[in-house]
């Protein structure tokens, strides 16, 4: 009887969430994370409360009556399989939800349900968009390039870069300067707790004493080191699926990596075409 008693106080009172919604997927956590990120954009009434690391974050979602949470927690049971659990708390009539839920559905119930499935939906149809291959240990080349200085979230990079293109294409049009291979992506600083990201956007060229000064240009050396790394197809938006690809890849492997991807971009997406024939080779330096 005192067990029992226990438990209805814990159940009723003690318990840190009122329902749980859970699912399987084939995706990494990094991803998840960023999906949910991305998903709740458009969401109304969607509020960020923070995270504490990728496999962990939490929501807010305002309804017309009532304000719950959202506690994703994301836990990957192997090389590609993850388990998603979705604590959802109602911050107002908690106490009357627990005590419904066992002997009917509740709308609360039917609502819960309803936006994790949508979110689940939305996550198999990115996966459809985009392909990490990791190839494994190799070695970013060296290379010489002018480029421009950004700081943005990890969604808006690409933006970034689309905003910058035609600038580093004018500073390098003139006919005595040669072009040294794809643009590049340097991350110099990344923020995994808040998605913020200082990076460099270049274009490798041949050093010489003829580069033209343009405000906001600046050159300098990417050398040459060790790495992993994979090839990335797909929209280059979500090319950071391959960060945490390779971060995941490094982990499991005891390889000791510095969080500062690397990317080249071997199809230019101002040609148009189908996003998946896109191709980015994406690395991330092993600490020396």
């Amino acid at each position: 009887m005192a067990a029992l008693l226990i438990g209805l106080i814990w159940y009723l009172f003690l318990k840190p969430h009122d329902y749980v919604v859970r699912f399987k997927t084939k995706a990494l956590p990094g991803t998840i994370n960023q999906t949910i990120k991305s998903w709740s954009k458009s969401i109304e009434n969607a509020k960020f409360l923070g995270q504490e690391n990728i496999s962990n974050l939490r929501y807010q979602i305002s309804f017309k009556d009532s304000l719950n949470t959202y506690h994703w927690k994301i836990q990957e049971e192997n090389d590609s399989i993850s388990l998603v659990k979705v604590y959802v708390t109602d911050k107002d009539h908690s106490l009357a939800l627990r005590m419904a839920i066992p002997f009917s559905e509740t709308d609360f119930e039917k609502r819960t349900k309803k936006t994790v499935a949508a979110f689940a939906e939305q996550l198999q149809d990115h996966l459809k968009n985009f392909k990490v291959n990791i190839i494994g240990r190799s070695e970013i080349p060296e290379k010489y390039c002018a480029c421009v200085p950004l700081k943005e979230t990890q969604l808006n990079k690409a933006y970034g870069m689309k905003q910058y293109y035609s600038l580093l294409s004018s500073t390098m049009s003139g006919k005595d300067i040669v072009l040294d291979g794809s643009p590049m992506l340097e991350v110099e600083h990344w923020n995994l707790q808040n998605d913020s990201i200082s990076y460099n956007f270049c274009f490798p060229v041949i050093a010489s004493a003829i580069l033209p000064e343009r405000k906001g240009v600046f050159y300098k050396k990417i050398k040459r080191q060790q790495a992993i790394r994979a090839v990335y197809n797909g929209n280059y938006i979500t090319s950071d699926r391959a960060w945490y690809a390779l971060l995941d890849y490094a982990h499991k492997n005891n390889i000791e990596v510095v969080a500062k991807p690397l990317e080249i971009f071997n199809t230019n997406p101002n040609l148009g075409g189908n996003a998946l024939e896109w191709e980015a080779e994406v690395y991330l330096p092993i600490k020396e």
